[in-house]
């Protein structure tokens, strides 16, 4: 009886400090779209729910509700193969969001390194965004590098756009878990929160969809083409999915058709809180924990 007593409270001891290190990272309205704060009443004693203050969008104000706390991956890295850098694509509004949270950025423009380079990159980065260009310019050799980091279990971002403009992005995402993107579809619409109603909108209650509302979904996109394995995030106005995520057997990575949110509108609705909260979603930091030297997996106790 006194072993399964000890066993018992040790679990709990357990989940109790994995609940406090995950509060230090994710912020206590994780996962909420409409965030609330709680005020118990003076006369009453009744306990009142009241929604925080929003931005002119609808989207809860301030970064406290973002899905991860300021300087929370302070040390870690971004490697960006940034493929595509037309129109003034320059990707200095994401790097500051970015900065926020922690992350700094080190970008590949327009043409990859070395694949034996851009391996020893990705050993000191937390993740990878591959932002892809209209012609493929990754080797089989750098696929194969991108598989054995993301098999790993290190987050990928695979972005693309209206078409011709996901060749790697297509390339990257057939290999790891057989994605897609086609088509040459308008936006240039704010999408709210996506229910049984609607076609459009954010799918509710995912961590990356943490304290929005309502998101710009670009301008010309690409749509997404569903598999098994991939779950919509984001459904464009059109009805298709514009984004789409992949968590399976401990692996993150998010696809997405519609890159010029990162330098389009960026003040338009959410952009900036989406940004921050994929990137600290894609940490997997519930694998990882503060692992940052080598970014090997947890052993099990």
């Amino acid at each position: 009886m006194k072993k399964i007593f000890y066993f018992l409270f040790s679990v709990a001891i357990i989940l109790l400090l994995n609940v406090n290190v995950y509060s230090q990272v994710y912020n206590a309205c994780k996962g909420q779209n409409a965030v609330y704060e709680e005020s118990v009443d003076d006369v009453t004693g009744e306990v009142q729910k009241k929604m925080v203050d929003t931005d002119r969008y609808g989207n809860a104000a301030g970064n406290q509700y973002d899905l991860a706390v300021d300087g929370a991956f302070e040390g870690e890295t971004i490697v960006v193969l940034h493929l595509y850098t037309g129109e003034g694509f320059d990707f200095h509004l994401p790097q500051e969001a970015l900065k926020e949270k922690g992350f700094s950025v080190f970008r590949y423009l327009n043409y990859p390194p070395t694949p034996e380079e851009l391996k020893k990159s990705l050993d000191k980065a937390c993740q990878l965004w591959v932002i892809s260009g209209p012609s493929r310019v990754l080797s089989d050799e750098h696929i194969a590098v991108i598989k054995e980091y993301f098999d790993e279990g290190h987050g990928v971002y695979i972005w693309g756009d209206n078409d011709p403009y996901y060749a790697d992005a297509n390339a990257v995402a057939d290999a790891l878990f057989d994605g897609k993107m086609e088509g040459n579809y308008w936006g240039d619409k704010v999408v709210n929160l996506k229910d049984s109603k609607t076609v459009s909108g954010l799918v509710p209650g995912h961590l990356v969809t943490t304290g929005l509302q309502y998101v710009y979904e670009g301008i010309t996109i690409a749509k997404i083409t569903g598999n098994q394995y991939l779950q919509p995030l984001i459904y464009s106005s059109d009805g298709n999915v514009v984004a789409a995520f992949y968590d399976f057997d401990g692996k993150r990575a998010i696809i997405d058709g519609g890159f010029t949110r990162l330098y389009v509108s960026w003040d338009a609705a959410g952009t900036g809180r989406y940004v921050k909260n994929a990137a600290a979603w894609l940490v997997n930091y519930e694998r990882f924990g503060d692992d940052k030297t080598n970014r090997e997996p947890k052993k099990e106790e």
